[in-house]
């Protein structure tokens, strides 16, 4: 996040807190945030959710470049339904912790890399379809391909090598190139994968910032700038899946709908990513015990919001199998629509329920952010 963002939403907190009703009964109290826990929730959200995400991003991401590899050195039925597993475990992992795009995640496009996403113009599409139309050699070399368009080395590619049109040849020889293309795309995300995970393990870089906030530190001058930054994670996820995820491919029970533009859509992972989205949202929120930011008379708050975190979660869950039959099913329709209300509610709770119990001002949103 820029830091000219970081001092607007500081500014948000201190100078736009509006008093509110507390309990039933009690006076009028501002809201503000409970500094003395904010460097604890800080280190708890590193050590128990972002760096244990990272490590099982790079086991996945491993994982998928020996089952290409498998793949390549003997084509068969049974190894690429291997590969195609775990893409779908890699996609998991990666929706588990994709929801913490900042630092790392920003620096040398690592985000696109791993994933190039919405693709409005197909451009990721036509890149790909191209490299593997040409049998571009360059595009078999992990260092080659890293210089490529972001488009063409990350998770959407490789879900087109596994499942796009052309991927019954990885079951033969006939298959060579793409499976070897489809291998240099694994061995990037390995490497990517590692390079989240060292950057937030490194004691005393991105990890030292968000433990120890202070007026020498880089990110956070104060506790109430750390405390920004956390909850923005939670509101431009939930933000993300109701306009990046769901509003692409539907937009109501009027709506037709648009498979072709859900993400994964051809591997089947559409609404496990959704799931596992929100599902990773929760934890951070859990495991840094967020709940704790708030004022006493204010912690019903985190309650209701875990409420509707597993209502979205479970109703993303139930809607299974590919997502253009899930459009034409009058049922999962119905819980689409229930899934996009919930989320809107989500959104709601944790950024004016959540935001104004710490001090957020009404008029203020995260999502006026970048």
């Amino acid at each position: 996040m820029p830091h000219l963002r970081k001092l607007a939403l500081a500014l948000a907190l201190s100078t736009f807190a509006l008093p509110a009703v507390a309990q039933e009964g009690s006076a009028l109290s501002p809201r503000v945030v409970n500094e003395a826990a904010v460097p604890t929730v800080m280190a708890k959200a590193v050590e128990a959710f972002i760096i244990p995400g990272y490590r099982n991003l790079t086991e996945k991401a491993a994982a998928a470049n020996a089952a290409t590899a498998k793949l390549c050195a003997a084509p068969s039925q049974p190894a690429l339904e291997t590969a195609q597993g775990a893409f779908s475990d890699l996609v998991g992992a990666w929706s588990a912790i994709e929801i913490v795009r900042l630092g790392p995640a920003l620096e040398q496009n690592r985000f696109e890399r791993f994933l190039f996403y919405p693709d409005r113009k197909s451009t990721g599409l036509k890149q790909v379809q191209a490299i593997l139309s040409k049998k571009d050699e360059s595009a078999t070399d992990e260092a080659r391909l890293k210089g490529k368009s972001v488009a063409a080395q990350g998770l959407g590619a490789l879900e087109y090598v596994l499942y796009g049109t052309g991927a019954e040849t990885l079951l033969s020889k006939e298959g060579d190139f793409r499976c070897r293309y489809g291998l240099a795309i694994t061995k990037n995300l390995d490497t990517i994968a590692n390079e989240f995970l060292a950057a937030w393990q490194k004691p005393d870089g991105v990890q030292a910032a968000w433990k120890h906030p202070g007026p020498d530190n880089p990110e956070f001058r104060d506790s109430r700038e750390a405390a920004t930054e956390l909850l923005g994670i939670l509101v431009h996820g939930v933000e993300t899946v109701k306009d990046q995820r769901l509003k692409p491919f539907y937009e109501g029970t009027d709506d037709k709908g648009r498979p072709k533009l859900a993400i994964y859509w051809r591997s089947g992972n559409t609404m496990a990513s959704i799931a596992g989205n929100v599902r990773g949202l929760k934890t951070l929120f859990d495991v840094a015990d967020m709940q704790s930011l708030l004022p006493e008379d204010s912690r019903s708050v985190a309650g209701s919001a875990d409420f509707v975190f597993k209502s979205v979660i479970g109703m993303a869950g139930n809607i299974d199998g590919p997502i253009d039959q899930a459009l034409a099913d009058e049922n999962k329709r119905a819980k689409l629509a229930f899934l996009s209300l919930n989320t809107n509610d989500l959104l709601d709770r944790l950024n004016k329920d959540f935001g104004g119990a710490i001090g957020l001002g009404a008029g203020f949103s995260f999502a006026d952010g970048d």
